[in-house]
């Protein structure tokens, strides 16, 4: 009931966000619209920074409980080869998806609005993509500096050293260590129930600070691309679930009305870092063990940004038709499978999937100014891609809990009266 109120909260936050933000868009002098839309965006940038304070914390307490607890390497190394296994795959679906809709849709044809020069800068800076920094930026230099940070696949790097570490010396030497981390975890998911309390204001802000900004007239002036994307996002969805369905049968839809709380987070703030806590909390619920939720879904957070893949080609497709650069099949095989490479760099890079795209259009003669056109509407093609992020990395924990025989069956039942 309580995860009922604050859906419907956030539903009527998001509204008031959309009403608010059109209000002041049309009403307020041109010179007075930026500095109201900072303050909206002020409390989002407080929520996301109550966010951010526990999602370090929560992620090695959940990491290291569950292996500690566990201490089975095999294990460990079995869940994680399942997963990167299952994240490569889901990616290179979401890639053809949105190759597949951005050919068919051709969002980019027949838009009459002014390009800019091909050799406009994007502003936008590339990201090197070669395996060597790809592996530098997993281990960190400095587990301070990876919390402060919250990069999570380094956190998670650190956590499974020092469970493994916990573990190997057992209960003689390290049994109060283990009990207070195992202890820890309920603690950090009390504390997030409590920062919960506060995102319909967090989505108040986001919201209406970006329709402050951008109007709602941009909506219509990319209506085709915005459009198309959607699509191409039910299209990715139904795909997941019905893929999710194969193994949790039914109880998929269960799970799905689970997570529709982070998803909605994820989508009003246009970032799926906000709905890590309460994911981790619902797929408890759900009924997955706690040394599964803890190493997946951080990794899942690194490596399987499912809505940001379909974005990738969507909009290197996008440019390409808005420019006139015909790309043959084998050209759009040959991005597809770039990006499918380049993408798997970039854990933890600001606006990773427009940084991608920025480095990989010159290798097909495509202009990178025309990310100067994504990048008015970018906020709202966020919104989706980060509630499909969460909805992804959710499926791909449960099955994965489901592979392991992780499940908890009485949890699942339990799940089914309440909701």
């Amino acid at each position: 009931m309580k995860s009922n109120k604050i859906t419907a909260r956030i539903l009527i936050a998001l509204m008031l966000g959309v009403a608010v933000g059109a209000t002041c868009h049309h009403l307020l002098p041109e010179g007075s619209i930026a500095p109201v839309a900072g303050y909206f965006a002020l409390l989002t940038d407080i929520f996301l920074h109550l966010i951010k304070m526990i999602i370090a914390p929560l992620v090695f307490a959940t990491v290291v409980s569950g292996i500690a607890n566990s201490g089975d390497t095999r294990t460990v190394g079995r869940i994680g080869i399942r997963a990167l296994g299952w994240f490569l795959t889901a990616s290179l679906i979401s890639l053809t998806i949105g190759l597949v809709m951005a050919t068919l849709l051709q969002p980019g044809h027949g838009m009459e609005m002014a390009l800019p020069p091909v050799d406009a800068n994007s502003g936008i800076a590339t990201h090197a993509l070669n395996i060597k920094d790809f592996l530098g930026q997993v281990f960190p230099s400095s587990v301070i500096q990876a919390m402060a940070s919250n990069n999570i696949l380094q956190i998670l790097v650190f956590a499974v050293f020092f469970g493994f570490a916990l573990a190997s010396l057992g209960d003689a030497t390290a049994k109060t260590a283990i009990r207070l981390l195992h202890e820890m975890v309920p603690v950090m998911l009390r504390v997030t129930t409590y920062v919960m309390g506060f995102a319909p204001f967090g989505v108040f802000g986001a919201v209406a600070s970006a329709v402050t900004l951008q109007g709602l007239e941009v909506l219509a002036a990319y209506g085709r691309y915005l459009g198309g994307f959607y699509l191409a996002l039910m299209v990715l969805w139904v795909i997941l679930v019905l893929v999710g369905g194969l193994f949790l049968k039914g109880s998929v839809l269960r799970l799905v009305r689970l997570i529709r709380e982070p998803m909605l987070l994820a989508f009003s703030t246009a970032t799926s870092e906000a709905a890590y806590p309460g994911a981790i909390m619902q797929l408890e619920k759900f009924g997955v063990r706690e040394r599964i939720a803890g190493l997946v879904l951080p990794l899942g957070y690194s490596f399987n940004l499912d809505g940001s893949m379909i974005n990738m080609t969507f909009a290197s497709l996008f440019i390409a038709q808005i420019y006139g650069v015909h790309l043959s099949l084998t050209q759009e095989i040959t991005l597809l499978l770039v990006l499918m490479v380049s993408s798997k760099g970039i854990a933890g890079v600001p606006r990773a999937s427009l940084v991608v795209v920025a480095a990989v259009l010159p290798m097909f003669n495509l202009p990178d100014a025309g990310l100067l056109l994504i990048l008015g509407v970018d906020h709202f093609l966020d919104m989706g891609r980060s509630a499909t992020n969460v909805l992804g990395n959710c499926i791909a924990t449960a099955v994965i809990a489901k592979w392991e025989g992780d499940l908890g069956a009485e949890q699942v039942e339990e799940i089914g009266v309440v909701a």
